[in-house]
């Protein structure tokens, strides 16, 4: 079985699909699937990844081949992906395209309707209404320029929760959807080893992680966050900041922290991978992710998987499994709600505790890549017999 897999980029700064894509090729390739990633070499809208172009890599241990993105961060534009799409589909039994406004997606359909290559879309949440929203004009445009050709024509559509699934279907009409989660590092269900990472000096904190955006909803949070800490015995909380984005974006937060948080409660500690992440994981009291929208939350299920109960919004599509668990707090996307749900939270040690080993019970019962790999090779099978 040959399976090609595209992706508009793969470089750290974009976040959760770049980290999933390459836990998910290492997975099918323990599960004796022959795997390439496609991708373009965008590291943002000024740089780009320091790689050779148009010749096989080992991408963190996946083989993958990356080719110059033109122009458009948005749109990552790339003619010779395009073409190498054109000329190489055919040599693959299945072709798994992540995302859907790019230009790396919409080739790989055309490229695969054209070999009569059955594919997979995984849109990423992006056929969400809240994200269909985002930059709506833009979006418009590609549905129909090749947007909807691509869903329509799909032989499966990968959705990484029944809610992503749900939201999709009912507002576009599309079919053959299938729910296949992501799945976290077999290293984060051990225990920890090594020095202890100790982010705000031995204090107990709060950890945000992950790619720093305006749908992951900071602002408010860190509002929320200063103003449940005002409560006696809580002030010696910290909310740890671990991440990256846009430099103005990343500024302006940085700017309104200095301006309200006089204490010194909220720290940036920047970009963490590895040994380092994983600790960070370990050792937070409590993981929150109050987004606007999230159609899997990859850091949730790390957390989870660490034994670390999460305070999330009812946006991000794991809720209802985490609330099913009794693995955290589950909070609407109002002031007043997520300040009561922190003081509870953060009050009460022993239903963190009870909700973190929920958690990883979850955790192992649903996000083992070596689960995800045997699920996803099963339906390659299936497409190909069809």
């Amino acid at each position: 079985m040959r399976a090609l897999h595209v992706i508009p980029a793969v470089a750290e700064r974009y976040g959760g699909p770049s980290h999933a894509i390459v836990g998910m090729g290492r997975a099918l390739c323990q599960a004796g699937v022959e795997v390439l990633i496609a991708t373009t070499d965008a590291d943002g809208s000024a740089d780009r990844l320091s790689v050779p172009v148009g010749e096989t890599l080992s991408w963190h241990d996946v083989p993958t081949v990356m080719f110059r993105r033109q122009w458009s961060e948005a749109f990552k534009y790339s003619a010779p992906l395009s073409r190498w799409l054109h000329d190489n589909v055919g040599n693959y039994d299945v072709v798994h395209i992540h995302a859907v406004f790019s230009h790396a997606c919409l080739a790989a359909a055309s490229a695969s309707r054209r070999r009569d290559v059955p594919y997979i879309v995984r849109p990423l949440g992006t056929l969400d209404p809240w994200s269909l929203h985002q930059k709506a004009n833009r979006k418009r445009a590609l549905w129909q320029f090749g947007g909807k050709r691509m869903l329509k024509g799909a032989a499966a559509v990968h959705y990484t929760t029944l809610a992503e699934q749900t939201l999709a279907e009912t507002g576009l009409g599309l079919q053959r959807g299938v729910v296949i989660p992501l799945g976290v590092d077999d290293t984060l269900f051990e225990d920890a080893s090594g020095e202890a990472l100790q982010l705000c000096d031995g204090a107990p904190y709060v950890l945000v992680l992950g790619r720093l955006h305006p749908k992951k909803g900071l602002e408010r949070f860190i509002d929320a966050f200063l103003e449940a800490t005002e409560d006696s015995g809580l002030g010696r909380w910290r909310l740890a900041i671990a991440g990256d984005g846009e430099p103005a974006y990343v500024a302006g937060l940085r700017q309104s922290v200095q301006r309200h948080d006089t204490a010194a409660k909220v720290q940036f500690v920047g970009w963490l991978t590895g040994e380092r992440k994983a600790a960070a994981l370990r050792e937070a009291q409590l993981l929150a992710l109050p987004s606007h929208q999230e159609n899997f939350g990859i850091v949730v299920a790390e957390a989870l998987a660490c034994g670390t109960p999460v305070l999330i919004s009812e946006f991000v599509n794991l809720a209802d499994e985490i609330r099913r668990a009794g693995a955290g707090w589950i909070v609407p996307l109002e002031h007043s709600a997520v300040v009561d749900a922190l003081r509870q939270a953060l009050r009460n040690d022993d239903a963190r505790g009870v909700r973190g080993r929920a958690g990883r019970e979850l955790a192992r019962a649903r996000f083992t890549w070596n689960s995800v790999g045997a699920q996803l090779a099963g339906l390659y099978s299936d497409l190909t017999r069809s």
